[in-house]
């Protein structure tokens, strides 16, 4: 064991994942355990989601994830604060011992997921055993780093994905084994999806998932800003140090594979018109009258063909494909590969947001990234901005660029199904 508490590693081969004392809701301080989760921090659509998040439960972790007051750094000591009043007054409380957490969801549709949700050691990406695939916005790592900073917490643990195979298999057969039994908490939350967590302590078994996930990397499904966070709260941090290790829940996704989706462009003060009249020559547009959803299949069906994209925000639905081959020949970056080149964010962020539309990818001022296609559509058309919908990447071509060592641009995917926040976090000055 190191100064931090945890085992020393003599080979860091793959995934080194360790127990932690999680600090959980009481559910007689609460109202429901249901009423204090809520989706990741840039799930939650502000400021009507926020809001109802806040009036759900007085102690709904979104005051944390998100607190609200007029400057970041009374955000982040509101947040510090409460943390430090919930846990004194026994609304928040640290498990007896360290373990890992099995975590199960079951969606209404049947859709069922299993994890493991443990502190793990937090590496680089040259060390190819935590794989990102998606660059970062260096403002939303800081407001990150200052918020765990300031709670000396992870508030709520980032998706990670591995591959199981046959070396996987005790770790495969401990997760199946362990939902047979009564869990440490069980909830629904309103969107329908049921939520079980049991804590792992079983020594053997905490020994036996931690040498099969030694031999394993992940790719980073949902949380790159976390993990650029932990990241570089690690470096301020003399290691060993519980700042060495970060949240996570890591799920085999060839036993329970993810869903990806897209995440939405909305821009903010360019009028759909003035996108549209920017595209004349340079893309293909039709207009569509016609429902969401049938715009959507529609979409799908132009991407098969090659980039396409979804505009609204006046009423209409706009479909945008078939860009000129020389615009982005002149645009795209060609010292990368084809699988990047030809991706639609790529194709947005390189030809229409920096040569067509010359809007800043990094400024709030002007783009908003929503994972909602019809609550982008109805901020486009209250805001008078634009909405841009995508149509989702295969995980497939993900995981590829990923192991080249290939970013994908920011917030172009978005894998589910997330883990609620607010089931189980993790302090670091314990």
């Amino acid at each position: 064991m190191n100064a931090a508490g945890h085992p020393e590693a003599t080979e860091r081969r793959g995934l080194e994942l360790t127990p932690f004392r999680g600090l959980r809701y009481d559910p007689d301080r609460v109202g429901s355990l249901a009423a204090v989760t809520s989706p990741p921090y840039d799930v939650v659509v502000r400021p009507d989601g926020l809001h109802h998040l806040e009036s759900a439960d007085p102690h709904n972790i979104v005051r944390l994830i998100l607190p609200q007051a007029t400057t970041p750094g009374a955000r982040d000591e509101q947040a510090a604060s409460t943390l430090r009043r919930w846990v004194a007054e026994g609304v928040l409380t640290a498990d007896p011992e360290p373990g890992l957490y099995v975590y199960e969801q079951r969606a209404p549709d049947g859709t069922l997921q299993r994890g493991v949700i443990g502190a793990l050691r937090v590496t680089d990406p040259a060390d190819g055993l935590v794989l990102p695939h998606e660059d970062v916005m260096p403002h939303i790592v800081a407001e990150r780093a200052d918020l765990m900073r300031a709670t000396s917490a992870n508030l709520e643990p980032l998706l990670l994905t591995y591959r199981g195979d046959d070396t996987t298999a005790t770790t495969a057969e401990i997760i199946e084994r362990t939902a047979e039994k009564p869990p440490l908490l069980a909830t629904t939350t309103e969107d329908g999806v049921h939520h079980r967590l049991w804590a792992l302590t079983d020594a053997a078994d905490l020994t036996d998932v931690q040498s099969d996930l030694v031999r394993h990397q992940a790719l980073i499904a949902d949380g790159h800003h976390r993990w650029a966070t932990y990241r570089s709260l690690r470096a301020e941090h003399p290691s060993p140090s519980p700042w060495d290790y970060g949240l996570v829940l890591l799920v085999d996704t060839a036993r329970y594979p993810l869903r990806v989706r897209a995440i939405h462009r909305l821009l903010h003060g360019l009028p759909v018109r003035d996108a549209l009249t920017a595209l004349d020559a340079l893309f293909r547009v039709r207009h569509l009258r016609t429902s969401l959803p049938e715009a959507l299949t529609a979409l799908e069906e132009a991407t098969r063909a090659g980039n396409a994209f979804l505009l609204a925000g006046d009423g209409a639905y706009h479909l945008v494909d078939r860009p000129d081959p020389d615009l982005l020949a002149r645009t795209v970056p060609a010292d990368h590969p084809l699988a990047w080149r030809t991706l639609d964010a790529t194709v947005l962020h390189a030809t229409l947001l920096a040569h067509v539309w010359h809007v800043p990818e990094d400024s709030p001022a002007h783009i908003a990234y929503i994972h909602d296609a019809a609550a982008t559509v109805a901020k486009a058309e209250h805001d008078g901005g634009t909405a841009v919908l995508m149509h989702p990447v295969h995980e497939d071509v993900v995981r590829d660029l990923a192991r080249q060592g290939v970013t994908m641009p920011r917030k172009s995917t978005s894998f589910g199904p997330k883990p609620a926040s607010g089931l189980v976090l993790r302090t670091l000055d314990r």
